[in-house]
C-alpha cells in the first residue's frame, strides 16, 4: 500500500509520545513493504522550542518526509488554531495528497490544519486520536490548568490556560470535515467513552497501542537497594509530587524519577533531604529499558485523563509491573493485562507498594503476566494486522457501497 500520514510533530520536531508513535507506526509499514510519506509541520516546534536548527532524523527506505515550513511560522499557527483550516500550507497538502494513496491516515492535525485537513485527498481515511483535541482544545481535558474536566467550559478555560479561543470550535467545521473520515480510531475505551461523553459526533473504534518488539535488557549494575521507578515528563499533571511524600525514611526503597521538565524544580524541593529520591534526568530508550527491568514496579499517577499511557507498555515489555492511579484508561489495562495494581490514595499506594517490595514471587508473577498480555495485545506484529485487517474491511465496505 501506499500510506500517506498527516500529523503536526514528527521526530525531531516534537515533544510528547504522539511523535514517536507516528514514526514507529511508519517504520513498521515499511518493514513490511508498504511506502509511507509523512506530511508534518515544524512551526509549531519552532515557536515553542528553543531549539531551531534540528538535524533530521535518519528513515528507512520507503519513509518519504514532507516537512512543511512557514516564512512566519507564529501567523501561521494562529491562523491555522484560530480558523481550523491549513490557511498557509493548504496549496502544498491538497498537491502532496493528489498523488494517489491508498491510505490517508491523520494523527495529530491539530496545527497542521485539523479539521478542515480532513477534506484534503481521496483515499481510505483513517484518523487515530492520540490526545482529546477533537473535544478540547487544552487537548488533555485539565479544566482551568488546575482538575481534570467534568463540564465543558472551553472558553474560559482556554483563557486561563493562556491560549486564545477557537473560532472554529463555534462552527459546525468538525461535523462537516469529519464526514471526510472512514473510521476515527481511539486508543483505550475510556478514550472513546470520554469522546462521545463530550458530544463527538462520530463512532470510534478502539485500536490499542503497540511497541515493536526489542529483547529483555540487562538488569542495572551496581544497584543495591530495591527501586521503583516514575517516567514521564516533569509537569503538574503526571502527578508526581503524590509519591516523593510516600518515599520517608521509612520506606525500604529507592524513587528514581527520569525526565525533565517544567515542574522539575518544583518536585526537586519537594524531594529535598530525601536521599532514597534521585532524579536522572532524560534517558535515552536503552537506558529506559534497563531502569524498567530492574524496577519493582513502574508508578503511573497521572492526575490527568491520559489517552494510553505508553510508559506502561514499555514496562511490560520489560517484565515489570505497574502500580497506577484508578483513573482514566488505567483500570482497563490493568484489568486487561492482570499487570499491576491501581491506588487511588497515599494509603493505598503504600499498600501497593508493599506488595511489591519484598519476596520476588508476587513480582515476578505480576511481571510475566504484563508480559504475556504485552505479546498479545500491544505488540507491534498485533498491531499491524489488525491495521491491514481493518484497511481491507473498509476497503469492501466502500466497493460494496
Amino acid at each position: 500500500m501506499r500510506v500517506a500520514i498527516v500529523t503536526t510533530f514528527y521526530p525531531p520536531y516534537n515533544f510528547g509520545g504522539d511523535g514517536q508513535y507516528v514514526r514507529r507506526f511508519a517504520h513498521a509499514l515499511v518493514a513490511r513493504g508498504h511506502e509511507v510519506e509523512v506530511i508534518h509541520e515544524s512551526d509549531a516546534h519552532r515557536i515553542l522550542s528553543d531549539k531551531t536548527d534540528l538535524e533530521p532524523m535518519p528513515e528507512p527506505e520507503g519513509v518519504t518526509i514532507h516537512r512543511l515550513k512557514s516564512v512566519l511560522p507564529t501567523l501561521s499557527c494562529l491562523a491555522t488554531q484560530q480558523l481550523g483550516t491549513p490557511l498557509v500550507q493548504g496549496r502544498r497538502i491538497k498537491d502532496i495528497l493528489s498523488r494517489k494513496f491508498d491510505v490517508i491516515h491523520y494523527h495529530n492535525v491539530s496545527l497542521v490544519g485539523g479539521p478542515g485537513v480532513l477534506g484534503l485527498g481521496d483515499a481510505v481515511k483513517l484518523y487515530t486520536a492520540h490526545e482529546h483535541w477533537l473535544v478540547c482544545p487544552m487537548h488533555i481535558l485539565w479544566k482551568d490548568n488546575r482538575e481534570p474536566c467534568n463540564k465543558k467550559a472551553c472558553f474560559s478555560c482556554s483563557l486561563k490556560h493562556r491560549r486564545p479561543p477557537q473560532l472554529w470550535r463555534y462552527t459546525p467545521l468538525l461535523k462537516r470535515a469529519g464526514r471526510h473520515v472512514d473510521a476515527f480510531l481511539a486508543l483505550s475505551e475510556f478514550s472513546a467513552q470520554k469522546h462521545q461523553e463530550y458530544g463527538f459526533p462520530f463512532p470510534m473504534r478502539v485500536t490499542p497501542s503497540f511497541l515493536p518488539d526489542v529483547p529483555l535488557a540487562p538488569l542495572p549494575a551496581n544497584q543495591t537497594r530495591p527501586y521503583f521507578l516514575l517516567v514521564g515528563r516533569l509537569e503538574t499533571i503526571k502527578g508526581f509530587q503524590d509519591v516523593i511524600p510516600v518515599f520517608d525514611e521509612a520506606m525500604p526503597a529507592d524513587l528514581l524519577i527520569a525526565g525533565d521538565g517544567n515542574f522539575g524544580d518544583e518536585l526537586r524541593k519537594l524531594a529535598k533531604d530525601r536521599s532514597n529520591v534521585k532524579f536522572l534526568g532524560s534517558r535515552t530508550p536503552e537506558q529506559l529499558r534497563t531502569l524498567y527491568r530492574g524496577a519493582r514496579a513502574l508508578i503511573a499517577p497521572s492526575r490527568c485523563y491520559e489517552v494510553f499511557p505508553l510508559v506502561l507498555l514499555e514496562a511490560f515489555q520489560q517484565e515489570t509491573p505497574a502500580i497506577v492511579r484508578d483513573l482514566g484508561p488505567y483500570p482497563e489495562i490493568i484489568q486487561a493485562s492482570k499487570g499491576g495494581a491501581l491506588f487511588h490514595d497515599e494509603q493505598s499506594l503504600r499498600q501497593a507498594i508493599s506488595e511489591f517490595i519484598g519476596d520476588d514471587g508476587p513480582r515476578d508473577a505480576t511481571g510475566l503476566q504484563a508480559r504475556k498480555a504485552f505479546d498479545t495485545q500491544w505488540s507491534e506484529e498485533v498491531a499491524l494486522k489488525n491495521y491491514i485487517d481493518l484497511v481491507e474491511e473498509i476497503k469492501a465496505r466502500k466497493k460494496a457501497a
